[in-house]
This record gives C-alpha cells, sequence and structure tokens, in this order.
C-alpha cells in the first residue's frame, strides 16, 4: 500500500468526532468533523407542510434540507450563493442527497403536518463535505426528535434507522477510505455512499474522473465503504448513549 498523506491506512477512516449542542436555538444540533472538515448540522421543525402536499393530498409531513459552504471554509473565498442571486448546481445536488438520505429512514406519515428544516453549513472543507453533512444530520434530527418525543409533540419515534456516508476512491491504483481533499482531487475514480446500519444502501454515486473502472473495482469500492460505515454506525450509537438518556430509544 502507498503511503496516504496524513498517514493513513488504506482502510482507515479519518478521526470522526460529534458536538451536541452547537446551535442552542436549533430543535437538534451537531458539529460533525471527518479529520479537518467541519459541518454544523441542525435540525427545526416548523408547523406546516410545502403546498404541494397539500394539493396532491399527500398526508403526514415533510423533511427537506439546505447545504452551504461557508465563505471561509475552503482557501479560497467562496461567495454565498445569495450574492450571486442562485444557488450553484453542485448545492443543490448536495441539500437534494441530504433530504433523500433522510427521507429513507423516517416516516413522515407519523411527523404530522410539520416540516423538518435539515440545514449544514460547512466550517471547513477539506474533502467529503457531503458525507459529513449526512452523517451530522441524521444525529441533529435523532436529537431533535427526541426532543419532541419528551414534550409529547410527537407520539412515536418516526426514524426507522440511522444513516451515514463516507467516499472511497481508487488513488493510483488503490482503493482508499474516507477521501480528504488531496486523495479526492487526484482520485481516478470517487464514489460517495449512503447506507443504515442496517446495511441497506440508500445511495451509491460514483464516477471515473477521465477514466474507467470494473466490476470487481466497484465491488472493492463498495466493501470498502461499507466497513467504514459501520464504523461510523457505531461512532453515532456511542455518541447517542452519552447525550440522550437510555440512548437511542
Amino acid at each position: 500500500m502507498s503511503a496516504r498523506p496524513d498517514g493513513r491506512r488504506a482502510d482507515q477512516l479519518r478521526p470522526i468526532t460529534f458536538q451536541a449542542g452547537i446551535a442552542p436555538h436549533a430543535t437538534g444540533s451537531v458539529l460533525v468533523r471527518y479529520g479537518d472538515t467541519q459541518v454544523i448540522c441542525a435540525a427545526m421543525i416548523e408547523p406546516g407542510v410545502p403546498s404541494w402536499m397539500k394539493q396532491q393530498g399527500v398526508k403526514g409531513g415533510w423533511l427537506t434540507a439546505e447545504y452551504s459552504l461557508l465563505p471561509y471554509s475552503t482557501l479560497d473565498r467562496k461567495a454565498r450563493d445569495i450574492s450571486r442571486g442562485r444557488l450553484d448546481g453542485r448545492t443543490v445536488e448536495i441539500q437534494r442527497l441530504i433530504g433523500r438520505a433522510l427521507r429513507a429512514v423516517i416516516n413522515l406519515e407519523k411527523f404530522g403536518s410539520n416540516t423538518l428544516w435539515i440545514d449544514c453549513d460547512v466550517l471547513q472543507a477539506d474533502g467529503g463535505t457531503r458525507t459529513a453533512a449526512i452523517t451530522g444530520a441524521w444525529l441533529a434530527a435523532r436529537i431533535g426528535v427526541q426532543k419532541l418525543l419528551d414534550a409529547k409533540t410527537l407520539a412515536e419515534n418516526p426514524l426507522s434507522d440511522s444513516v451515514a456516508a463516507v467516499s472511497v476512491g481508487l488513488c493510483g491504483g488503490e482503493t482508499r477510505l474516507d477521501l480528504a481533499y488531496l486523495e479526492d482531487r487526484d482520485a481516478a475514480v470517487d464514489c460517495n455512499v449512503v447506507m443504515t446500519a442496517q446495511g441497506r444502501f440508500v445511495e451509491v454515486q460514483g464516477a471515473g474522473e477521465e477514466t474507467t473502472f470494473s466490476p470487481p473495482e466497484l465491488q472493492n469500492l463498495l466493501t470498502m465503504a461499507e466497513k467504514g460505515l459501520k464504523e461510523i454506525a457505531s461512532l453515532q450509537a456511542a455518541f447517542l448513549a452519552r447525550h440522550l438518556l437510555g440512548g437511542a430509544r
């Protein structure tokens, strides 16, 4: 195995940590760190649902996500979307991905006629911001849901499972887990994998960067991602056990 820029093994995650309560006014919030990548994830409940749900007679609530790179999160200043008057394509793609990932593990009919907003703001970007955002967003949502359960706002837990995400890639012919920016930039193949704690895929995004990859190489990427996601699910469970009485009830 070749040396990685930060000295990790090919199958080793960056240090992953979670800090609760980073946004006190949110229903639930977490600062998630994947190495030097840092994302604030916050969940807030708002009465009412989108007009399209009312028009189509869709029962239950809704969950939607917003994502942004703060101007100082990258080496060169990232202009705010509002200054350009529109969201860029990458931002739209990522916030839709976050929303899909969380909606895969929530029963919206149990959520009542409410909208759960998930806001993910990147403080520092060093690769894997979308995967860190998904992992932290679920924790923020889980903490927020518990507050609603404790307050009797919700009758039962609408979340059926946890969800997390990680990147994998081919760098110099080697399969690597959880790519930092330098690896992500130069990877021949880059994938983002979203999975539940029960081992069910939610989404797999993969592309060759001016190259192709074989079915066995894809299988190796998915196998390594699954290994990393099991570790991340365990970290999520341990975090919740510390921050929710009795763990993830």
